[in-house]
């Protein structure tokens, strides 16, 4: 970890009520960045950078920020935001994790949908290293490459559509980043990725604030 946090920029962990949120912030703090972990409404606004954390299930994660009133906050963030494996799942249409047969409207910003990954008899849930199988171009995705390994942990996964920026494969091919708009999302874990996960997480943290655009 860095000695002193270099970067001001106010960069806002929203607080689902899930897992995983220390984690996040640690990973941000030992690149030189600040991070808040928070639930209100007027610093998620406010902030320059907003990262959903994911662990859990879609259900109870929409549940929580259902009941902390903050479904059309997230959806109307205007300023760059990244999530992190539930996170990323947020985003979607849909999901069917944790709701048996019924299907769990999620915030809808991507407008794909998270199902059942299929695995062709491989072992769920996908936990593991595994590899990036074809890129996009995109800023957040600079200096990565065909081939780079990340940490995966789930068993519901998107599509490849036309919002894939990254796809890896594991019995399928399914979508390993997302993103439309100033929404980007990531299956893997950024934050147990080691140093490519680090250069993922840099990346979106230095993109162009809404006042610098």
């Amino acid at each position: 970890m860095t000695g002193t946090i270099a970067n001001t920029s106010s960069n806002v962990i929203v607080d689902t009520g899930c897992a995983n949120l220390s984690s996040v912030k640690f990973a941000i703090e030992r690149l030189g960045f600040s991070a808040t972990i928070t639930d209100d409404i007027a610093q998620i606004k406010a902030a320059d950078k907003v990262i959903f954390p994911g662990v859990g299930s879609a259900k109870h994660a929409m549940g929580n920020i259902i009941e902390k009133d903050l479904v059309e906050t997230l959806q109307n963030l205007t300023q760059p935001v990244l999530g992190f494996c539930l996170g990323m799942q947020l985003m979607t249409k849909s999901s069917t994790e944790g709701a048996k047969d019924n299907t769990i409207n999620c915030l809808g910003m991507i407008p794909t949908q998270v199902e059942p990954l299929q695995a062709q008899g491989n072992r769920l849930p996908h936990m593991g290293w595994n590899t990036l199988t074809k890129i996009a171009e995109h800023p957040v995705l600079k200096g990565i490459n065909v081939g780079d390994y990340f940490y995966f942990v789930h068993s519901f996964a998107a599509p490849i559509s036309e919002y894939t920026l990254a796809s890896c494969e594991y019995g399928s091919e399914f979508s390993a980043i997302i993103g439309k708009d100033n929404f980007i999302g990531c299956q893997f874990h950024p934050e147990r990725s080691g140093d490519l996960g680090s250069k993922i997480i840099r990346n979106f943290l230095e993109l162009p604030s809404q006042e610098q655009k």
